[in-house]
């Protein structure tokens, strides 16, 4: 059977989000989601009240720069075993909750201090929240990574897009709540409310299952390999935890076929990168007000992006993966041709309607494809260190390459031409996809009899 041949009817693939596992993976999203309100729209809201400058204000947003360098200490959370709590917890949930509990004492000092008065302290404790958020973040995808085994792949794009909904609504909600009591509470009063939430986080993440795997067992096999080499434990220990992934991954993939995927990871969303780039100074300049741009780009934009994850979700249940992949990388072309097609009209709003709707849906879609197929390459040993790597990966590629969007528009002097530019960007990596097909079938036969041979590991000691 074909990695992505549809093997389930619409009713049985609705049927399959009743699946527990799925609540799980909301939830943590929803973790992951939230420290992003306390040091983001929270923390701007309460010091642009406090009376600090917009300057201040944007140099404060320099601490979410740790979310794009998570990927050095991730090796950490794959291999150190916390004390006391990984004996009640296990190595994924010990990592979140300690995490969790880093970001409960931050927003719990920072509820006491007044930013105008202690901004350097504020900006510490931001930091603290940040570093802890960003560190949390690589246990939740190792979580869901570990939760669900290659050998399900119709799971894995609802994982992806539950995870999704659950960061959009750990973000969205809670900030609203903020803004609206802001004015009768205070922001201090607003931050110990959400300590509360924090809390309440916290007790979850006590409640959900440990996922099962034989990480721990080819970690040590792959430390018994290292020690005949260099010969000490202490330094194996230490090979295996920052070169093994890096390792694992070239072996388990072939030398080929990896650079092939890190190409493809690195390159898939650069268009999107481009337009998104650029985006608020093209609507600004072809004649769109603030009033259009808050209400359409923003307000309207962020209900289709829930709406359209969980149905891309679906469409990636029902055909799998990499024809997701394929199907959202071509739609994503498409929806920035719609955009060409706005720099020739001009700002209509029916049409800026129409182009937001498709750009969010092919958005949503090729993300859950995206983060289904990160998930999919990553191995069993090191998958908080790969994935980490991975999305790193890709978001250096849209980081780097779109820096010089602006001056491609100035070199084109031409709206339309560069969003057709832009669509253009997607066909090397579905051409690098294409020639990867084989290789996920491949991949579903190999996880499916190694889960079966984890079963029967499995089954004499649960007897």
């Amino acid at each position: 059977m074909s990695f992505d041949s549809p093997s389930m009817s619409w009713r049985e693939t609705f049927r399959s989000y009743m699946d527990k596992r799925l609540l799980w993976v909301f939830m943590l999203g929803c973790s992951s989601g939230f420290p992003w309100v306390l040091i983001g729209s929270n923390m701007s809201g309460w010091l642009k009240d406090a009376g600090l400058t917009r300057a201040a204000i944007g140099y404060f947003g320099s601490v979410f720069a740790v979310y794009a360098i998570n990927f050095l200490w991730a090796p950490l959370v794959d291999r150190v075993r916390l004390p006391l709590l990984h004996a009640m917890l296990g190595q994924r949930r010990s990592w979140i909750f300690l995490c969790q509990s880093l970001v409960l004492i931050c927003t719990l000092f920072i509820a006491g201090v007044d930013p105008s008065k202690n901004l350097a302290l504020t900006s510490m404790l931001a930091l603290g929240i940040a570093l802890s958020s960003a560190t949390q973040d690589i246990a939740i995808d190792a979580y869901r990574i570990d939760t669900f085994p290659k050998s399900e792949p119709s799971k894995l794009p609802q994982a992806s897009a539950m995870a999704v909904i659950g960061w959009w609504t750990g973000y969205s909600v809670p900030g609203y709540l903020a803004f609206i009591n802001a004015d009768a509470i205070g922001w201090n009063g607003v931050y110990y409310g959400m300590a509360g939430i924090v809390a309440l986080l916290m007790v979850f993440t006590l409640l959900v299952k440990e996922p099962k795997t034989l990480r721990d067992t080819l970690q040590a096999e792959a430390e018994q390999r290292h020690s005949k080499i260099v010969g000490n434990r202490a330094v194996a220990w230490l090979t295996v935890t920052v070169v093994e992934p890096f390792l694992d991954f070239f072996k388990r993939n072939g030398f080929r076929v990896a650079l092939t995927l890190l190409l493809f990871v690195f390159l898939f969303k650069i268009g999107e990168a481009f337009l998104g780039r650029m985006s608020i100074t093209f609507y600004k300049e072809i004649g769109f007000s603030n009033e259009q741009i808050g209400y359409y780009s923003k307000l309207i934009g962020w209900g289709l992006t829930m709406l359209f994850t969980l149905i891309g979700s679906m469409v990636n249940v029902k055909f799998g993966i990499v024809r997701g992949l394929m199907i959202g990388g071509i739609a994503m072309a498409a929806s920035n041709l719609m955009f060409a097609w706005i720099a020739k009209v001009g700002p209509n709003e029916q049409l800026f309607l129409a182009t937001l709707v498709v750009d969010n849906f092919t958005s949503a879609f090729s993300t859950v494809a995206f983060v289904s197929f990160l998930t999919v390459v990553t191995g069993q040993a090191f998958s908080a260190t790969q994935y980490a790597l991975l999305a790193s990966l890709g978001n250096f590629g849209r980081t780097t390459l779109a820096s010089f969007s602006g001056e491609l528009v100035d070199y084109l002097n031409d709206w339309s031409t560069f969003f057709i530019l832009t669509a253009l960007m997607v066909i090397p990596s579905l051409l690098m996809l294409y020639s990867l097909r084989h290789y996920f079938d491949d991949m579903l036969t190999k996880a499916r009899k190694r889960d079966s041979e984890e079963n029967k590991q499995r089954s004499p000691q649960e007897s």
